[in-house]
């Protein structure tokens, strides 16, 4: 068993074991248990290497979970272990410089304090898509509406409530252009798969899901005009896959902000660079569209229980390839993509998970 866990340990203290204290609980033991954190991707990092046993001929079935502890009344205890996710000696250094330059505290305000350092990485994102391509705040408040509306036809959502894109705008700004509503929660939660072999398979199920692709990688050092992670491990996705972004019907992306969903959308090839905007305005990515995306609510409305999150993109695609989404099912659905990413060095994901999975 592989167990996807990233905050947990910082908000109760329960290290090391988290994965095997939680099973037992459960009533599980006796077996394998892998701990995985590799921050929001922890999930998708499980769900790789449980691929990974299943794939080697090393064990029939594995089953992967992910689950979260973040949720703790003191929200600053939640923010730090967010905050975690980054080259904090790096951070603390440019915390320093910018207190030298501004001969006050300003520095540390905000960021860490009464929000995610992440959303401000996720505004500089934003701001720096506007100056390139013209992007509007519009543009960001129709996927966080978008999000919210789908996550409005899913049971296991934590916002069930469908929103404009109006109300998006008029909700407190959180670090401009974000409001709150363009932001992912935080919250608890949970979610597991189980994988086996496809002659295994035919014991269990007469309607599999396959999974064509498992790619996981990292951030690294790059120069001007070299593809950013995601980009990279989508094309090799891709390629392992034998398909394109073109024959994607569903996609849960990692949108713990709007404006990372809409740039992801170039990212993994479903517009061209710049064209993030266009699509979202064509109303491509909504249910009923060309492919839609984040079809669960995605992590604005389903929820972000960081250490949770990939396996359960994973289950929504599963749910939605088996015809078995509810109200929220994507038509003829048989090629679906998960896009995990987690944690950030020098500006982007420190790690990087995409799957492809068909029927």
């Amino acid at each position: 068993m592989a167990v996807g866990n990233a905050m947990a340990g910082l908000i109760t203290g329960q290290e090391c074991i988290r994965g095997q204290v939680v099973l037992r609980e459960m009533g599980i033991g006796g077996i394998p248990v892998i701990n995985t954190e590799n921050a929001c991707a922890s999930a998708a990092t499980a769900f790789h290497l449980a691929w990974l046993y299943v794939a080697s001929g090393m064990y029939d079935v594995v089953m992967a979970v992910g689950m979260e502890k973040l949720f703790h009344e003191d929200k600053q205890r939640s923010f730090a272990a967010i905050g975690s996710a980054i080259d904090v000696e790096l951070m603390q250094q440019t915390l320093e410089k910018m207190k030298a330059v501004t001969k006050d505290n300003s520095a540390e305000s905000g960021a860490g304090k009464s929000r995610s350092m992440f959303m401000d990485f996720y505004a500089e994102f934003a701001r720096d898509h506007m100056r390139k391509y013209g992007t509007t705040k519009e543009h960001f408040a129709k996927v966080a509406a978008k999000n919210h509306t789908h996550g409005s036809l899913n049971p296991h959502a934590q916002f069930r409530t469908p929103r404009t894109v109006e109300e998006v705008l008029a909700s407190p700004v959180i670090a401009e252009p974000l409001t709150r509503m363009m932001c992912s929660p935080i919250g608890d939660g949970a979610a597991a798969v189980i994988l086996t072999s496809a002659e295994k398979a035919k014991q269990f199920t007469s309607k599999p899901v396959y999974v064509k692709a498992s790619v996981l990688g990292s951030g690294k050092d790059r120069q001007p005009g070299d593809p950013g992670v995601t980009e990279r491990i989508a094309k090799k996705a891709y390629e392992v896959a034998g398909i394109g972004p073109e024959d994607l019907h569903v996609a849960e992306v990692h949108d713990a902000s709007a404006p990372a969903e809409l740039i992801i959308y170039e990212e993994l090839g479903l517009c061209k660079p710049g064209e993030g905007g266009r699509l979202i305005d064509e109303g491509a990515t909504s249910l009923g569209g060309r492919t839609p995306v984040n079809p669960s609510g995605g992590l604005l409305a389903k929820g972000h229980p960081v250490g949770a999150t990939g396996v359960a993109q994973i289950a929504e695609i599963f749910w939605q390839l088996r015809g078995e989404a509810g109200d929220r099912q994507v038509e003829g659905a048989k090629v679906g993509l998960t896009e995990n990413g987690g944690g950030m060095v020098r500006g982007e994901a420190a790690a990087l998970a995409v799957h492809i999975l068909t029927v």
